[in-house]
């Protein structure tokens, strides 16, 4: 229940504080999560080694692992704050949007399309704009292992106009979705499964799910990348990608080629934003 409870504390933050101040607090706790939490710590350092274009000093490495805190900080007081005040005001202000027009684009075939992000940015916060401009998403969720911070979430993104599908019927919502010609936002980065292919990921081992190319591949809708990303503003940049479309007629080989087109996306993503990606636990096969 102290997930749950630290959460309440940050819906608290931002219904009763100024933004600016509920960062500070934010940032203020993030920084208590950093030295306490031993594990988390090693496994952020970790992975910014891996990512890192180049080796960094020990001390420039803890600045960097101490922002990750940080910008997650940052992230769920976004999650919570955005209740009832996501609308065309708030993205004219707040948002710069790359490439919108991709989405009617291809929304025009009748085939829906798979929206891939990853664990960068604010990825619960670009799926409630992508809806608010009228797009509304099916977002395919992990359910959380404690059923009232599970609930938390899920009533927060459903008051932003988000079906929340489980993982665990997942598959058969997905389709369902794309054949009604609508938005279905998954998750890239990470394989909670144990049944996603091992492929090169920042060059190391790992393995990546395989739900956007094979739905994909199964309903012939395409794959549009996006991504939120925070600005040192505290404004953000939706990033969407060109589309990736899967071929008429293909192979054994096509679910790998398009997961690898996939992999290389979210790898440039990562790497344009290492603080922005949230990733607190091993992510690589040794």
């Amino acid at each position: 229940m102290i997930q749950y409870y630290l959460y309440k504390l940050g819906q608290f933050l931002v219904q009763n504080l100024p933004l600016r101040l509920s960062y500070q607090v934010a940032g203020f706790l993030s920084d208590i999560h950093y030295y306490l939490s031993a594990r988390d710590r090693r496994c952020v350092k970790n992975n910014l080694r891996v990512i890192l274009p180049a080796p960094v000093a020990d001390d420039e490495l803890a600045r960097l692992s101490r922002q990750v805190f940080r910008d997650f900080a940052k992230y769920l007081i976004d999650f919570f704050y955005v209740t009832g005040k996501i609308d065309k005001a708030y993205i004219e202000k707040n948002v710069v949007i790359k490439n919108l027009e991709y989405l009617p684009q291809v929304l025009k075939k009748g085939k829906g399309a798979i929206v891939l992000t990853a664990h960068v940015g604010n990825w619960e916060l670009g799926g409630f704009i992508i809806s608010r401009l009228g797009y509304p998403l099916i977002a395919v969720a992990l359910p959380h292992k404690e059923r009232s911070v599970n609930n938390l979430f899920n009533e927060q993104r459903q008051s932003q106009g988000l079906t929340i599908v489980p993982n665990n019927v997942a598959i058969r919502e997905c389709i369902r979705g794309l054949r009604g010609n609508r938005l279905v936002a998954l998750l890239g980065d990470r394989d909670f499964n144990a049944t996603g292919e091992i492929m090169d990921f920042f060059g190391k081992k790992t393995r990546i799910p395989k739900g956007p190319a094979a739905f994909a591949l199964k309903t012939g809708a395409a794959i549009i990348p996006a991504f939120l990303t925070r600005e040192e503003n505290d404004h953000f940049t939706l990033t969407i990608e060109p589309p990736i479309y899967p071929p008429e007629s293909p192979t054994e080989q096509t679910e790998k080629e398009i997961l690898r087109e996939c992999v290389k996306i979210i790898e440039g993503a990562i790497r344009r934003n290492p603080t922005q990606w949230y990733m607190f636990q091993k992510f690589w096969i040794d």
